[in-house]
Formats: structure tokens, C-alpha cells, sequence
């Protein structure tokens, strides 16, 4: 029999951006309505990279957080190349504070102050490893020789095997994997190693982006992969492996900033991303898995409480909206103009 009604534990985001400033009135209360926490990234201009910056953010989150809610950010700061052990010893005293995230320079947006020599910071990774602060890592080379659609795997060979190889006990999170090859190397590692995965990435795979003109809407980085790969991480998401959980990296920018000659990387799901990930999972047949992976594995690994509050969805045809207004301009959501069959209940 078919479901009508499906009610799981609040779910957490664990992996995304609301910018800042007067974009903060729209994409906080579109999280704070579904998601109880979630991982803030931290590539603003300029990016936040101590523990002070760090906060100053999260009070800005907050105020825009709507009457009533309890929504939680939960703050991760930009790693460079001169980041400290001592800043490390500060996010690890802070509860505030999830961890750190790599971007290698010029990996996407906003990310030109990132890592440019991963081995230069080994004592910080060794200071994150001891300390149990995660690693949040984007992983794709930036090297302009390497094809866009082979950076994945050419970072988790270059760099990841054999960052973990001198530090086997770093907490690290691959975040939105996009290839068969990132969901073996996590499933080749011990528990300390997990990924988050987003819904386009489930729902999508390179013809989506190219095949009948480009469609600016559906282009975020890591690029999406050919159909092979898109089929191995929908296998690890129904999976029920701890390893793989929710992280939607949705992205916002201005319409006028998708639809232009260079146009910017990012699907702004939060509008809809419950239903997004609940419109793959009951067409894996795997609905069963949807509150291990939203709810509860992120938790787990991160050390902290499982959601004790819970929310509904409901089987009630929906169409995602053409386009959000917002203080910079309308911004067209990830699944705009297309139905879904799941909703949040009012």
C-alpha cells in the first residue's frame, strides 16, 4: 500500500550556504523551517577564519531565525594556509564550532584563499586528529591540465590517501560526493571517514546539465558525473551505511549570476530539499532509509544528540517555485517549476 504520510526525526543539514547580509531574511527561515541544524559554510569575502568571525556570523544566523524556532547553525571555519594550531585548540574548545573546511584554492565559490599546499599543514592536521576537530573537504584538484569531471578522483588520489595515510585518525568528511571513486575510498576507510551527498547529485547526472542546451540551474561544483556515477551514489544513499548521510550544499545566487556568460556554480535546494530527497528515496523503493540518512547518521558521526523532535511529510502533489524574491534580486530554486509528490505538512 502506498504511503500518505511519512513522519522521521527532524532532519539536519550538514552541509550549506546562506551567504550573508540581507540574503540571511530569506535562506535561514528556508532551512530553519525543515532542518534542526546544519553545517554553515564559511567562504564569505572575506572568508571566516577565526573562531571570533565565527560567532559574529552565527549571531547574524540567528537573528533571522524565525519566532519559535530552534534551529541550530553549527559553524565550520575556512582553512588556509595559515591557519594555527592554536585556532584549532580554539574551534575544539568551542561547541559552537563543527570544524574546518578545505577548499583547495580556486575549487569554487569564494574559495581563493584555500589550501594551496596540503602537506605544508600537517601540523594542523595532526592537532585536528588529536583534538577529534573534523575535516570538512572539498575534494577536487584545481590544476587547469586536470578534465573538470576527473578532479574528484584525482584529489582522493593525490591528495586524500595520502593525507590519511599520515594521519589515520583525522576526522574527515568527503562533502557532496559525486563519483563511484569517492564512494569507495569512504568505504575503504575506517569510521573517522564519511560523506554527505546532495540531491542533485541523486537525482541528476551530466545530460541534465548538457543535453538540450545548458541549464544554468542545474550547474554546482563538483560538476555532475556521468550516469555510472550518479547510479553508485544513489546505491551508497539507500545503502543504510553510517558513512553516507544528508548534506544538500545548497548554494543561492542571484539569478542574474546563474544566467550569465560565467555563470556561478551552485543548485539552491533549501526551498524544497526535504521532498527532493524524499522523491528519490521512495523511487529507490527505500523510503525506510530516508530518517537513518537525514536524521540520524550526520548526528552520530559529529558526537552529537539524535534529533528528539520529528516532522512530517505528506503525499500532496507540489510545484517548486519559478523564482524566490530576495534583497538581491529573484533567485530560481533548484527543481523549479517541477512537481514533487511529497511535502512538508503544515
Amino acid at each position: 500500500m502506498q504511503l500518505s504520510e511519512l513522519t522521521i526525526p527532524t532532519p539536519d543539514d550538514w552541509h550549506l550556504h546562506v551567504r550573508d547580509g540581507d540574503l540571511l531574511a530569506t535562506t535561514v527561515p528556508a532551512t530553519a523551517a525543515v532542518f534542526g541544524r546544519a553545517v554553515i559554510m564559511p567562504n564569505l569575502v572575506p572568508p571566516v577564519t577565526t573562531v571570533e568571525q565565527a560567532l559574529a556570523y552565527r549571531q547574524r544566523i540567528l537573528r533571522q531565525r524565525p519566532a519559535g524556532s530552534k534551529f541550530m547553525p553549527l559553524m565550520a571555519l575556512y582553512l588556509t594556509q595559515n591557519t594555527t594550531v592554536e585556532t584549532v585548540a580554539a574551534a575544539a574548545a568551542d561547541s559552537a564550532i563543527i570544524g574546518f573546511k578545505l577548499y583547495p584554492s580556486g575549487a569554487t565559490t569564494n574559495s581563493d584563499a584555500g589550501v594551496t599546499d596540503i602537506e605544508g599543514l600537517d601540523d594542523v592536521f595532526a592537532a585536528m586528529a588529536q583534538l577529534q576537530v573534523p575535516l570538512l573537504v572539498h575534494g577536487e584538484v584545481t590544476a587547469a591540465e586536470i578534465d573538470i569531471f576527473d578532479r574528484e578522483q584525482v584529489f582522493i588520489d593525490r591528495q586524500l590517501r595520502p593525507l590519511m595515510a599520515r594521519h589515520p585518525e583525522l576526522k574527515l568528511v568527503l562533502e557532496h560526493i559525486t563519483t563511484a571513486d569517492a564512494v569507495r575510498f569512504v568505504e575503504s576507510q575506517g569510521p573517522n571517514v564519511v560523506a554527505t551527498i546532495t540531491p542533485q547529485h541523486l537525482l541528476m547526472n551530466r545530460n541534465d546539465l548538457l543535453v538540450g542546451g545548458v541549464r544554468p540551474h542545474h550547474y554546482c561544483l563538483p560538476i555532475l558525473k556521468r550516469r555510472e556515477h550518479q547510479l553508485a551514489l544513489q546505491q551508497a544513499a539507500i545503502s543504510g551505511n553510517p558513512k553516507f548521510f544528508l548534506g544538500t550544499d545548497s548554494a543561492p545566487h542571484a539569478q542574474s549570476k546563474k544566467e550569465s556568460a560565467c555563470g556561478c556554480a551552485g543548485c539552491y535546494s533549501a526551498p524544497a530539499a526535504l521532498p527532493l530527497y524524499a522523491e528519490f528515496f521512495e523511487q529507490m523503493g527505500a523510503l525506510d532509509k530516508l530518517a537513518d540518512f537525514a536524521s540520524h547518521f550526520g548526528a552520530d558521526f559529529y558526537g552529537l544528540p539524535r534529533p528528539t523532535t520529528t516532522i512530517t511529510l505528506v503525499r500532496e502533489a507540489w510545484e517548486v517555485p519559478e523564482i524566490v524574491e530576495t534583497a538581491v534580486g529573484p533567485m530560481v530554486p533548484y527543481w523549479a517549476g517541477e512537481t514533487l509528490n511529497w511535502q512538508i505538512k503544515q
